[in-house]
């Protein structure tokens, strides 16, 4: 049995409530999923609390989950890196609200729409697939500059740096990348 089978048995019995399965799931997969959510957060507690948040959220939607839509570690690696979002986006509105005084309202009207419905999620697994199978297409350097700014949110500039390349190659790759992307992801459309 493949790892995309055995994750996909594991996710049915989760769906049926088997703490075990959960539990065996969760031993094949949260070293990667916790380092996707290290590479978003940069910090480990924050990665830890991401990856707890994950596998809640796995226990709460398996019956939702759809292997013809996406394959399991996408669909896992769709709700860590949103797990991780929405935990930057609660740390940034923590900082916000100590350094000056935010209305509640005005709090609201900014994160309004950012929660996922089951609609949305279900969407963003679809569309996770295609991109992974689009990112699979790239060439090694190229998905990895894509990777790396999409990631970690990083500049152009940051990017160079970081990777020790001139700017204009990370500007090239990424421009000739994204262009690929759009292309492939046109496809499934």
């Amino acid at each position: 049995m493949d790892t995309d089978q055995t994750l996909m048995a594991l996710l049915d019995r989760v769906a049926q409530r088997d703490e075990a399965a959960l539990k065996s799931l969760y031993d094949l997969t949260s070293g990667k999923l916790y380092g996707l959510a290290l590479r978003v957060l940069e910090r480990h507690e924050w990665a830890e609390d991401a990856l707890q948040e994950t596998f809640l959220q796995v226990w709460r939607t398996a019956p939702d989950y759809r292997a013809s839509l996406s394959p399991p570690m996408a669909w896992m690696g769709l709700i860590v890196r949103s797990r991780a979002l929405d935990l930057l986006r609660r740390r940034k509105a923590e900082r916000e609200h100590l350094s000056d005084d935010i209305d509640d309202d005005g709090m609201a009207d900014r994160l309004e729409g950012d929660t996922p419905d089951p609609m949305h999620t279900s969407l963003a697994s679809q569309q996770a697939w295609a991109l992974h199978q689009c990112l699979t297409r790239l060439e090694n350097k190229q998905r990895e500059v894509v990777s790396l700014a999409y990631l970690r949110d990083l500049s152009h500039g940051e990017l160079a740096e970081q990777l020790r390349l001139p700017l204009g190659t990370v500007k090239t790759w990424i421009r000739r990348g994204l262009d690929q992307l759009r292309v492939c992801m046109a496809r499934f459309a």
